[in-house]
């Protein structure tokens, strides 16, 4: 496959989850904002901008329609809904020969619906957009899963995909590490990773700090976990390096890199979770961007991937 189609599929899978990732979280932070009166929006919005990597430079005093302005509808932002929506649909154009119909007309259809469903959720409140969002990213999904062949192309985007999510998954716990084990943060964490009501089947409804980071972190059966993330992104890599060799430690730098994290999480003792968690997550995290760069090195032959605006969140 040459590389320029290669990289486009990669990034059409980052920012299809992106997309979805960030509709999934500004959609709880919105509902809650207008339905909590005792939350402060200027300090949550600026708390869920950290999340994001969004500076919220010049805003001044934020509130639930400066925050969905900047992370939903901003075309100066490569990071909000809008901008990862345009730069997904124009990876696609520039790959139409190994893209089916079907997929190259989801992203093309939601990208020429994105100005009057933004004209419709300023009037009406920004949930009708967010679920779009959602919605057509589940169609996208779908779609690449039922057309698509499981070939380089295939391993390509769901390696883009899944690193996107375990960037995001981390993100979001990395956001509330100074909370207590019994803050609803929590179960705030769990719904913008679209883990509520598994989690709540799984532990049978009991919410601590420890079992949502247990849940999130290392979970081998829920998709949207940062284990389940690592684990497909890293059978994609192990796929992709064919050539044989007699060492294992002849592998490339990316997947010898996120074979570690993974391996770290899978045999970590649950008792030793929540022990140094920033930090752990912190390293995580920067794990998963030199991953994304040793990518770019290796197959695409270009500068390394283009980092989230503010790379690491602030605490």
């Amino acid at each position: 496959m040459l590389a320029r189609n290669a990289e486009s599929l990669y990034w059409i899978g980052r920012y299809v989850e992106r997309a979805d990732d960030t509709a999934r979280i500004l959609n709880v932070s919105v509902h809650q904002l207008l339905e909590d009166a005792t939350v402060d929006p200027d300090h949550a919005s600026r708390q869920l901008l950290a999340v994001l990597g969004i500076s919220p430079k010049g805003q001044g005093e934020l509130d639930v329609w400066k925050l969905t302005e900047l992370v939903a509808y901003s075309k100066d932002n490569p990071s909000s809904i809008v901008g990862s929506i345009n730069s997904a649909r124009e990876n696609t154009r520039g790959a139409r020969e190994v893209v089916s119909t079907e997929l190259w007309e989801c992203l093309n259809a939601t990208w020429n619906a994105v100005p009057d469903r933004q004209r419709y959720a300023r009037r009406a409140g920004p949930h009708a957009f967010l679920s779009f969002v959602e919605e057509r990213a589940a169609m996208f999904a779908g779609l690449a899963d039922s057309t698509m062949s499981r070939d380089d192309g295939w391993l390509f985007m769901v390696l883009g995909c899944s690193l996107e999510r375990a960037d995001m998954v981390t993100r979001l716990l990395l956001s509330r590490v100074a909370d207590s084990a019994s803050s609803p943060g929590w179960m705030t964490v769990l719904r913008s990773a679209g883990a509520q009501d598994t989690y709540l089947r799984t532990y049978r409804g009991a919410v601590d700090a420890r079992r949502v980071v247990q849940f999130l972190l290392r979970d081998n059966l829920f998709p949207r976990s940062v284990f389940h993330a690592l684990q497909r992104a890293e059978y994609c890599l192990l796929q992709l390096d064919r050539a044989p060799t007699r060492l294992r430690s002849e592998k490339s730098e990316a997947l010898r890199m996120i074979g570690r994290a993974r391996s770290e999480l899978e045999f970590l003792h649950p008792e030793d979770l929540l022990e140094d968690l920033p930090k752990r997550l912190g390293e995580l995290q920067a794990t998963i961007r030199d991953v994304g760069e040793a990518v770019s090195m290796q197959y695409f032959l270009t500068s390394p991937w283009v980092a989230w605006q503010g790379a690491e969140v602030s605490l």
